[in-house]
């Protein structure tokens, strides 16, 4: 019996990728029956099966080998099975990543946003604009895109200010946010209509004292406003702009 054709990674695994499945759910139980049994007196520590949604019948028959689902996309499910009690298994993304930025113009004004749908019938309050970023986006170019799409203001990224982090958001995942100064180039709003409902430029000391401000983005405007943060910058020695970013402090003098 051909066994299934699988690359061996650097945890001691093997990875049967979507590509070289079997076309019949028939030929898949009875070759994954075998290789099992090889990869086992092979001592291989774990395998990974990934299942596209043309294959979608392979997953009853992996399951009732003792695989469980470790992740999936639009596009495949993703299996695993540990052959070696407490083989390493990584886990999969774990957070939500979004930006936002603070936005301030030369008459001390803020870019401010009301959203159009709030949870729990809240009252309109201000934020600041910014959103999740898209897959493989540098956070500079995240908080730049976000921001001109919902105020139509083209900005300039300026500093790293802070971050916040908590559990339990959407799906029961973690979301990490992270909050920009950024530099207007002009000062012309095209507001998004769909998810926006209110944004203008607002004096800065009049957003610290809004009771329809967080105190934590009461806290973020004034940190901008007082720190240079930390810079977008490069390391040498990693070589593909494309995939790196680093934010440093400057250093003094």
């Amino acid at each position: 019996m051909e066994l299934l054709d699988g690359l061996e990674n650097r945890f001691g695994g093997i990875e049967l990728k979507a590509d070289s499945l079997p076309e019949s759910s028939v030929l898949f139980e009875s070759q994954l029956k075998c290789s099992l049994e090889r990869w086992l007196d092979q001592d291989i520590q774990v395998v990974w099966i990934e299942i596209p949604l043309s294959h979608a019948s392979c997953i009853p028959i992996a399951v009732s080998e003792g695989f469980v689902f470790h992740h999936s996309t639009t596009e495949h499910l993703m299996l695993t099975k540990q052959l070696v009690k407490d083989a390493f298994v990584p886990l999969y993304a774990t957070h939500y990543i979004g930006a936002g930025g603070v936005v301030m113009n030369d008459k001390e004004e803020l870019l401010v946003v009301c959203e159009r749908f709030r949870g729990g019938g809240r009252p309109p309050y201000y934020k600041l604009p910014g959103g999740a970023l898209h897959p493989s986006e540098h956070l500079a170019d995240g908080v730049i895109r976000e921001v001109f799409e919902e105020t139509g203001v083209p900005t300039h990224f300026d500093g790293l200010i802070c971050f916040r982090h908590w559990h339990g958001y959407r799906y029961d995942k973690s979301d990490i946010y992270f909050v920009c100064r950024l530099k207007p180039m002009h000062q012309i709003i095209k507001m998004q209509t769909a998810e926006i409902e209110e944004c203008f430029w607002m004096p800065v000391e009049e957003y610290l004292q809004s009771e329809n401000v967080s105190q934590f983005n009461k806290l973020i405007v004034k940190g901008a406003i007082n720190n240079k943060g930390l810079q977008q910058t490069w390391v040498d020695g990693y070589g593909d702009p494309e995939r790196y970013e680093f934010f440093i402090p400057e250093e003094d003098g």
